[in-house]
């Protein structure tokens, strides 16, 4: 029986993961905390947990702190990151904190499964995509990639209003009763921002805003 805590503020997230867990038998579910904080007050409760699925972005302490702590106080506690942000910063602080692996949360449950059996016997668990990112970090300087990541994104003020509420997860219509403009002025504005920004879709607009601090 392989134990499982998971450490993600996200409600709904949580909860797909948790569907994921229970349809092995060979895993079980510990417990879910809601940041890094609270994962460590857990686990000063009970340390019967073999991994951590990790979350990176969690208020009050992150994922990459959260897992600087563990890694020193119960270093026989496997860490796995869980996560949307495949960014070369993200994967590079994970690792160098000491996490074991480093999924996206679309991870299908069988990669899951087979990703967390890897890890306990001595491995590391990486989507390949991730994999591929890891060792580039091995190839090239780290710190020269990190600060080419943080770009000058010149957005309008309606711009970054608009930014704002896609991080927020409204639709184009929420988004236009909001700002109190139509909907066709909504889609020309986030077609200006994933321009500006180099992007293509929602989540990459709101890793890249995270990132360059456009959006707290």
């Amino acid at each position: 029986m392989i134990r499982i805590a998971v450490a993600e503020d996200n409600s709904f997230l949580a909860k797909a993961i948790s569907d994921k867990i229970e349809i092995f038998d060979e895993l079980k579910l510990k417990f879910i905390s809601q940041n890094g904080a609270e994962l460590i007050e857990m686990l000063e409760e009970d340390i019967n947990v073999d991994i951590i699925l990790m979350d990176i972005q969690m208020p009050l302490m992150d994922g990459i702190k959260a897992t600087e702590i563990v890694r020193s106080k119960y270093p026989q506690i496997k860490i796995v990151m869980l996560t949307v942000f495949n960014d070369d910063e993200n994967i590079y602080n994970a690792i160098k904190a000491g996490a074991n692996g480093y999924l996206l949360k679309d991870t299908d449950p069988e990669m899951l499964f087979n990703g967390l059996k890897e890890v306990l016997n001595g491995g590391a668990s990486m989507n390949p995509s991730i994999a591929l990112k890891a060792l580039n970090l091995l190839r090239d300087p780290i710190e020269p990639r990190i600060e080419k990541e943080t770009e000058e994104i010149n957005l309008t003020k309606r711009e970054q209003e608009i930014l704002e509420q896609i991080a927020k997860g409204l639709n184009h219509h929420q988004i236009a009763a909001n700002l109190v403009i139509s909907s066709s002025t909504v889609r020309k504005h986030i077609e200006n921002v994933y321009k500006k920004m180099q992007v293509h879709n929602k989540v990459e607009a709101i890793q890249k805003g995270i990132k360059n601090k456009l959006i707290s």
